[in-house]
């Protein structure tokens, strides 16, 4: 059995989440998702819009995912080494990147093949919270 894992936020849930979900579920037979949990978004100089109880939901509800677990730490590693898996599904937006080409050595001295996966154009959560800010802000000027 093949078991794949990727991680995210997941906030704002939407079709690159999605795209991502399925076309790693089509290269292995167990997907598990790691889902941020909120204290770790917050370390990162962010804050999820929907709660991590609600975020994991989500994700766990999706038809390409046999389990979602909560994301602590970003020791990727670890968690593929914990969950027994053979590979990591990322967005090919880390590709080429020093860090990632040091990861994949890491990964591949343990077994564990890295795929990219290409970024879906014209989505992401920041798009998104972009959009909604810009819109609350033009309802705001009608109220005037």
């Amino acid at each position: 059995m093949i078991i794949g894992y990727t991680t995210g936020v997941y906030d704002l849930f939407h079709v690159g989440h999605l795209n991502l979900m399925k076309n790693a579920k089509g290269m292995c037979d167990k997907l598990i998702v790691g889902v941020t949990i909120d204290e770790l978004v917050s370390y990162k100089g962010k804050k999820a819009l929907i709660p991590f109880e609600d975020r994991i939901e989500i994700v766990r509800s999706c038809k390409y995912v046999d389990a979602a677990v909560p994301q602590y730490d970003m020791d990727k590693l670890t968690a593929c080494k914990k969950l027994g898996a053979q590979i990591l599904f990322v967005g090919d937006d880390w590709y080429g990147t020093e860090k990632w080409k040091k990861y994949e050595e890491e990964f591949k001295k343990e077994g564990i093949r890295i795929v990219y996966f290409p970024y879906t154009q014209g989505t992401s959560s920041t798009a998104i919270r972009n959009a909604l800010t810009a819109v609350r802000k033009d309802d705001l000027k009608d109220v005037k």
